[in-house]
Order: structure tokens, then sequence, then C-alpha cells
């Protein structure tokens, strides 16, 4: 055969396969279409089933009763609020679990979803009204509890439930749809773990806290999440109500809007959700990041302590203190120039350097800073509870106490109230120095008229020795000195400096016994108008 025969006889030939080929591939296609279509008959025709076995009036009795307020609400409510926000002030998962697991805010807000799926609108006013009074008294509780409690830190449980981002959206949605399904089922088991996945008590709990505190970012991110949770659980209720036919009847252009109402308020917030979890990433991003650069300057085995990042603005503000053998000339700018060529964002770069010899363990040294920064917080923590105290039992403000935490004093400047004298400021002192035992307390008091002393033979007079201890006492604790006028102040002029207290004595004080006038020597007023009696 020759050349020119066969070339038409082999593209004959690749046409035919090609046929062939096509013909298989519309066969199968055509094959998987019906094969789809009746997939889909089927499971219509066993959702229809499923649906018809469901008793609807039985569901809703139970799911309007849920949502009721009762006592036994009330009670539960009050009780998983005061467990919830207990266990986030001692930052116990165990605890705040438990809170989960008794608080009855699901009944409410499922029978919501319903009410939402049928428009019954006074049954959707009769779950609003259970919710709200539910959410008041919870609130209610959990600030009285917060500002009775002498806990008041942020702990990492109560900081977790501030960033809500979109991922707790999916949470509580298929949590919701897995509740909402249990519920049409008869399956309420199912509850105590859609319980513990939305987390409704907790972050109302944290709504508490950031009010009680007036902390109010806090306030603002336990309120997004809580309004997050309450939302989707309602809607997918809805979703799953009209799934199982749990609905009105509804004409066409009803039926849209529902629709559109239920996916608009899903997007509503699934937005801000979105820019906070974002925002989380990118965070995220820095801090890897940062570590880096500054690991490529400090390379093992040098160790990199007290880490933060401040990625919200601009500058990227990083700072770290860096355990190393081997100081580095220009780490800050260094960093920052990696930061920024890593991120193209403009960085703030702190870094401290601390040398350690070649000998020293590194983790044994970090382990000491991280030992000697606990001291220096626990310090702080102890020096504002001293402060908040004195402050609290002298009546004054906290800038009026000064705390030497390392000595145990602590001062109290006293204000001046009306009707008061020197004896009730010592009183006060005394009962400050119960309160705080082991510590030095003193208090300094007013420039108050300072009491007379009988002195006679070079002796105080009995009947004058509460007043001579009283005016001791101001003299050691005034800020202002003292003068000693009348006959027999040289006299009692001794007798206060041989018990370490530094005074005056008038130049026309006579000599002898009688009676010592003191007082106040004021600034720039010679005639010592705080005066004496």
């Amino acid at each position: 055969m020759s050349e020119k025969t066969a070339e038409p006889a082999a593209g004959e030939a690749a046409d035919e396969v090609k046929d062939t080929v096509s013909e298989k591939v519309t066969e199968t296609a055509r094959h998987w279409r019906w094969t789809l279509l009746r997939r889909i008959v089927h499971f219509r025709e066993r959702w229809a089933e499923e649906v018809a076995q469901i008793d609807q009036v039985a569901v809703i009795d139970k799911i309007a009763h849920d949502g009721d307020w009762s006592n036994r609400f009330a009670f539960m409510t009050s009780m998983s609020a005061a467990i919830a926000i207990l266990g986030l002030l001692q930052n116990s998962v165990a605890v705040i679990i438990g809170a989960m697991l008794l608080a009855p805010l699901m009944g409410p807000i499922v029978a919501l979803g319903f009410a939402i799926a049928t428009v019954d609108f006074r049954w959707m006013k009769d779950c609003v009204l259970t919710l709200l009074g539910g959410v008041l008294l919870a609130l209610l509780l959990c600030v009285v509890i917060v500002k009775a409690s002498p806990l008041e830190a942020v702990t990492s449980e109560i900081a977790a439930r501030t960033r809500p981002n979109l991922f707790d959206l999916g949470v509580a949605f298929f949590s919701a749809l897995a509740g909402a399904y249990a519920v049409v089922r008869g399956r309420e088991g199912t509850i105590i773990g859609v319980a513990i996945a939305t987390a409704l008590m907790p972050p109302l709990a944290v709504v508490g806290f950031g009010l009680a505190t007036a902390q109010w970012s806090i306030f603002g991110g336990a309120l997004m999440l809580f309004f997050t949770n309450f939302m989707t659980i309602a809607l997918s209720a809805a979703i799953v109500a009209r799934a199982y036919g749990f609905s009105a009847t509804l004409s066409p252009d009803q039926t849209r809007w529902q629709t559109f109402i239920i996916v608009a308020s899903f997007l509503l917030l699934a937005v801000p959700l979105g820019f906070s979890l974002r925002q989380i990433a990118w965070e995220a991003t820095v801090q890897t990041q940062a570590r880096a650069a500054i690991r490529d300057i400090f390379p093992s085995p040098s160790r990199i302590t007290d880490f933060a990042v401040d990625a919200t603005g601009s500058p990227i503000v990083v700072q770290a203190s860096v355990l190393t053998r081997a100081a580095q000339q220009g780490a800050d700018a260094k960093v920052e120039a990696a930061i920024e060529k890593r991120l193209n964002r403009d960085a703030s770069v702190t870094l401290d350097q601390y040398l350690i010899g070649a000998s020293v363990d590194l983790a044994a040294a970090r382990s000491s800073m991280e030992q000697l920064r606990d001291v220096a917080a626990r310090a702080e923590r102890d020096n504002a509870a001293i402060s908040h105290d004195l402050a609290l039992l002298a009546g004054v403000a906290e800038s009026n106490v000064t705390v030497d935490n390392e000595k145990k004093r602590a001062t109290v400047r006293a204000a001046r109230l009306p009707d008061t004298g020197l004896a009730a400021y010592r009183a006060l002192e005394r009962r400050l120095q119960a309160a705080r035992p082991g510590w030095t307390i003193e208090l300094v008091p007013p420039a108050l008229p300072l009491p007379s002393v009988m002195v006679a033979d070079d002796k105080i007079v009995d009947g004058s020795a509460a007043d001579y201890q009283l005016l001791r006492w101001a003299a050691t604790r005034g800020i202002l000195p003292v003068e000693l006028g009348g006959p027999g102040a040289a006299m009692l002029q001794k007798i206060l400096e041989g018990d370490g207290t530094s005074v005056t004595v008038a130049d026309d004080a006579a000599k002898g016994g009688g009676t010592v006038t003191a007082k106040w020597q004021m600034p720039d007023a010679g005639d010592g108008s705080a005066g004496g009696r």
C-alpha cells in the first residue's frame, strides 16, 4: 500500500476512535445524570416519609413549655450564671463546663426559632421576654459577684470570650442544627453536647464581668459572642423547623421573604466576624514573622522571653527580651528591617539583650527571669490590693496611699473630716494596722489643733499622759514641725526629743512647770494659725 493510501485510512481510524470515546463519555454522563436524579427523587420520598412521622403538635407543645418563664427557669439561670462567673474568675474550665450544662437559655432560643418558622408573633414575643428576663437576671447576679469578689483580674478564660470570629459562627450554626434536629426527633440527650459547643452562659457572664469592672472592650466582645450564638441558634432552629414542615400557611412570596431575612441575618453576622478572624490571622502571622526575624539575629542557643506584639496599628510594635551569649549591635534596626521586608509594614522594635556566660544554662536563666517577673507581678498585685483596702478604710483616694512592699510599710494621708479630732485619726490608724498584720501602717493626720500637756518637776502630770501620747503620735506622723510654748515648754521638749521627736520651743516660752501649748508651724505663717489649745 502506498503512503498516500495509508494516511487517509489512519485518519478514518482515528476519527472512529474519537467518535467511540465521545459516545461512551456521553453515555456515562447520561447515566450519572439519571442516577443523580433517581437519588434526589429517592431522598425526597424518604424525607417526606420522615417528615410525615413527626408529631408536630407534640413537638411544639414541648418546645413552647421549655421556652416559658418559670421559677425553675429563673433559678437555673441564676445558678448557672453564678457558677459561670466563679469559674471564669478562677480560670477553671471544669466549672465553666458545669455552668454550660445547667444553663436553660437554649429552651427559649430554640422556641424562638420555631416561632420564626411558624410566623407566630405572640410566641415570638413570649420567647423574647423570657430571654430578656433571663439575661438581665444573669447579668445582675454576675455584676454583684464580681463587685464582691477580691479577684477582678482578666483570666485567660475571660479573654478567650472577648474576640469572636467567623469560626464561632460556624460552631454555633452546626451545633444549633444538631440541637434543633435532636429536639424534633426526640433525642434530647444530644442537647448536652450542643450546650457545651454553643456556650451561651459563659460569654454572658463575661459581659457581666466587663460591666462590673467598666472594661468596655471586654463587655463589647463578649456581648458580640453571646449575640452571635443567640441569633445563630434561633435562625438555625428556624431552618430545621421549616425543613421538617413546621410552618404557617405562607404564600410563595412570604416564604421567599422569610428565606431572604434568614440569609441576610447570617451575612450581617458573618461580615464583622470575618473581619475579626482576618485580624486574628494577621496577628498570628505578625507574631510568627517577628519571632523568626529575631531568631535570624540571635540563633540558638539564644532564648527569646517577654515576647509581645501589637499588630493593630501602624507601625507594628514588637518588644522582647533576649538571653544571649553575644551582644548584637544594631539588633533593633536589623529586626525592624526584616519585619518590614517580610510584612511590607512599618515596624518599631525594642529588644532588651541580657548577656549570659557560656557556663550558664540558658533555660535556667530564663526560668529565673520568669520567677523574678512572677515575684514582681505578685508584689504589684499586693501593692494594688493594699492601696485599695487602706484607701477604702481611710475614706481617701488610692493616690493618698504610699506602699513600700519590700519594707512592708504603708503610709496613708488622711483627708480632713468635719468634727473629727486627732484622737479619731489615731484610732483609725490602729484599725488600719489591725487590717494588715505584719505591716507597718502610718496615717498622716491633717493639721488639726494639738493637745496641751501639763508638766511639773520635769515630768508629765499623770492627768496629761493621754494628751502627751496623742501629741507625741501627731508630732511623729505629721508633715509639719511642732512648736511648743508656755511654761514648761523646754522640759517637754527634752522629754519628746528623748522619744526621738524633733520639736522647737517658742522664743518667749517661760521656764519652769505649767501648761505647755503646742501648735503646727505653718509655712509662711508666723502667727501659727493652726494653733493649739
